[in-house]
């Protein structure tokens, strides 16, 4: 029998630690049985299996040499285990619970111990005593020091993954660009818990569908980070199309919208993905925002021993989340984008028309800022006789109601030139034109709408409030239009709000003239003036929206002064100037401008006396012969005698309608054009024929009947002419005709 009871505690305290791979052993299948999960993750078991040992061998050694519990030093690795278990996301619980476990399997063998060493009651009563309290002792220390380092990593942690949210939110999403933003994504994650990041969206969302469908998902590969153990080199290139492997992780993810966990190259969600080597681990999250699976990020660790855990996971689900709402953004900008760039193009002329009064070249450069593609428009319109109006404009605002406005005024301004008003004129009713499309869209598209509507009636489609808010508010917009005439040199402008244009004469001086300003289109009740100017032949006009002044974030004054100088250097053609433009005024070559740049530019020709044939007439009807014998000479000198039946035909109608229904002064002209592209060149089988007078009266078609003596006179012009009207000037008006060779003579028709 021992002679004291610490002495009977440390003889059992040596018997059982000479069977000490006996009792760790039935700890360790203890703890499996009764904590099965810290054995779910390989490097949690063997944090728990290297601390049984230790804390079994610290509290034996203690017991048997009769070191006071306070006194006893737990291992060395004890704190740096409990910060691993921490960062693998093992409860606090589960720890304490380990260790409540191990003291109550040692005590019950230290106990069960004693009785064997002594047959004094007492001294076993005594030593059992002591050995609780020792150990419970050992254990609340340990277990202190345990939780204390365990909720300073745990806090770390919190605050290490509160900032990698906060800095996804400020890294990832800068632009509305998708490549951009996956890759913020793919260089955040490799900077700070991954080897290799992979980003894949759907293709099928990419080119604007919602769903991937059914079938195997394909896959554009957008972005790729690696960091210094990226491991093996993917094969596949960025923006590089693949096909999803069924039954990967990463197919799985896509169908369910779940990310998983996987270990030791288990994850394989592209063909291309390489296995980890041992000890590696892999994340698979899927991008979904608003309901839409956008496709799947795949983070690799190959080399860091600490394996990906819950807590990585949910890390990594926060960061892909944020990314998905910048990618799916960036989506339907960019889709929104090309469509209003898409409707802006096509609303625009695709090539000049054939015209001879002056040659053309135009660019037109979409925005490249996040506004998105705005209302800029230019246009070049053929009038009679031989003129030629220039129009550009700039509808306030971006996006698919800009262009769509656009396309509106466009159209507008178009049917107005028809009718061969005045610039000014033009203007004014264009202004009314803006400002019933603002009241338009300020009422959801009945400016007649009542406030309190039947509540019986049908309410019509349900709005989409994006579109609604989009298309509430006034609509703004600036114009400049032109009209240049060849035949008497006279370019006579005016403009809404718009930038002046810019005029260069055949010497090299560059200048810009100074138009009245007159008030942005949409204002309405304040006049337009016009400006004349007698412009040289070979004079360049340049019209141009505001975005190319501004380009270069220069004040007006200072973007003007580089047009002007751009538009006097020498230059072999007009596109070689309009380059020439761009490249002063343009930020840097490849970069789209913060707003939308429609150029126009302009050379004119001049019809000389060789070109044009003019002639007085009297108000008497013994003239017509005459007019018809003037025509017929001409046309002979000017080698176009295959239209001299026609041209009698329309002359003598035209004439007679003016000397009967008109006033005198009445005048005729015949207008040979130019053949398009140049001064000179030989007749194209085009020619101009024009009747004035000083009476107001249009002249209007209508069908004669078989015993109405008049009224086939129009008709007769209709059926002849490629096409005919009237243009109103000042006093008076003309009524013209264009012939070519084509014409047929109409067969009658008889009722």
């Amino acid at each position: 029998m021992e002679p004291t009871a610490g002495g009977l505690v440390s003889r059992a305290a040596h018997e059982l630690g000479s069977r000490a791979d006996e009792l760790r052993a039935e700890l360790e299948q203890c703890l499996r049985r009764e904590l099965p999960a810290l054995w779910e993750d390989p490097d949690v078991a063997r944090m728990a299996s290297e601390n049984i040992v230790d804390h079994l061998a610290a509290a034996l050694f203690g017991l048997e040499y009769g070191i006071e519990a306070s006194l006893i030093e737990p291992p060395p690795a004890d704190v740096e285990r409990a910060r691993g278990l921490a960062r693998h996301g093992t409860p606090l619980s589960t720890m304490l619970r380990a260790f409540r476990l191990a003291q109550g399997l040692v005590m019950d063998r230290l106990l069960a111990e004693l009785p064997r060493l002594s047959d004094d009651p007492e001294q076993v009563s005594v030593a059992a005593r002591e050995v609780i309290a020792m150990s419970t002792t050992y254990v609340d220390r340990v277990s202190e020091q345990g939780v204390v380092a365990f909720q300073e990593e745990r806090d770390r942690r919190l605050r290490w993954r509160s900032a990698m949210v906060n800095e996804a939110g400020l890294r990832i999403g800068t632009t509305l660009d998708i490549a951009r933003t996956t890759q913020e994504l793919a260089d955040l994650a490799t900077e700070h818990f991954a080897d290799l990041v992979t980003v894949d969206l759907l293709d099928a969302v990419l080119r604007g569908q919602d769903s991937a469908g059914e079938g195997p998902h394909v896959l554009r590969r957008m972005a790729r980070g690696a960091g210094v153990r990226a491991g093996p080199e993917p094969t596949i290139a960025p923006r590089r199309l693949h096909t999803c492997p069924d039954g990967s992780p990463s197919a799985h993810a896509l169908a369910t919208g779940r990310p998983s966990r996987h270990r030791h190259g288990g994850a394989r969600g592209a063909p291309d993905t390489p296995d980890p080597p041992r000890g590696g681990s892999t994340l698979v999250v899927p991008l979904r925002a608003r309901g839409t699976t956008l496709g799947v990020a795949e983070f690799h660790r190959h080399g860091n021993p600490a394996h990906y855990d819950d807590e990585d996971l949910l890390l990594a689900q926060e960061i892909v989340a944020r990314a998905a709402v910048a990618v799916d953004n960036a989506r339907r900008y960019t889709h929104a984008r090309a469509t209003a760039l898409t409707l802006q193009r096509s609303l625009l002329p695709r090539y000049a028309p054939r015209q001879s009064a002056v040659d053309v070249a135009y660019r037109y450069l979409p925005a490249g800022s996040e506004a998105g593609v705005g209302g800029d428009w230019y246009d070049v319109i053929p009038l009679s006789g031989a003129r030629v109006a220039l129009v550009v404009g700039d509808v306030v605002g971006h996006g698919i109601r800009a262009a769509a406005t656009m396309g509106r005024l466009r159209t507008a301004v178009r049917t107005l030139a028809d009718i061969d008003l005045p610039p000014d004129e033009l203007l004014t009713h264009l202004d009314d034109v803006v400002l019933r499309l603002s009241a338009e869209a300020s009422t959801g598209g009945d400016p007649g709408a009542e406030s309190d509507p039947d509540p019986d009636s049908d309410p019509g489609p349900t709005p989409d409030p994006e579109y609604d808010a989009e298309a509430g508010g006034d609509i703004g917009a600036t114009c400049l239009y032109a009209v240049y005439d060849p035949v008497s040199r006279r370019c006579t402008l005016a403009r809404a709000g718009h930038v002046p244009p810019a005029v260069v004469i055949r010497d090299g001086t560059a200048d810009v003239l100074e138009l009245p300003p007159g008030p942005p289109l949409g204002l309405g009740g304040l006049p337009f003036e016009t400006l004349e100017a007698e412009l040289p032949e070979g004079s360049l006009i340049a019209l141009y929206t505001d975005g190319l002044i501004e380009a270069r974030a220069l004040d007006a004054d200072a973007g003007l002064a580089t047009l002007r100088q751009a538009l006097a250097r020498p230059a072999p053609s007009l596109e070689a100037t309009c380059g020439n433009v761009l490249e002063a005024l343009l930020p840097s070559p490849g970069l789209r401008p913060n707003d939308d740049i429609a150029l126009l530019l302009a050379r004119t020709h001049v019809l000389g006396a060789d070109r044009v044939a003019t002639w007085d007439l009297e108000a008497d009807p013994a003239v017509v012969g005459r007019a018809r014998a003037d025509v017929s000479r001409q046309l002979a000198a000017w080698g176009l005698a295959e239209l001299d039946f026609i041209a009698e035909l329309v002359v003598s109608e035209l004439v007679t309608n003016a000397i009967r229904y008109g006033r005198s002064p009445i005048s005729l002209r015949l207008i040979l054009p130019q053949p398009p592209g140049g001064a000179g060149g030989t007749p194209d089988g085009t020619l101009l024929c024009e009747v004035s007078d000083a009476s107001s009266t249009t002249p209007h078609l209508r069908r004669a009947r078989v015993f109405d003596e008049g009224g086939r006179g129009l008709l007769l012009v209709a059926q002849l002419a490629g096409q005919w009207g009237t243009r109103h000037a000042r006093r008076g008006k003309t009524v013209w005709a264009e012939l070519n060779g084509s014409a047929e003579f109409p067969v009658p028709v008889v009722e």
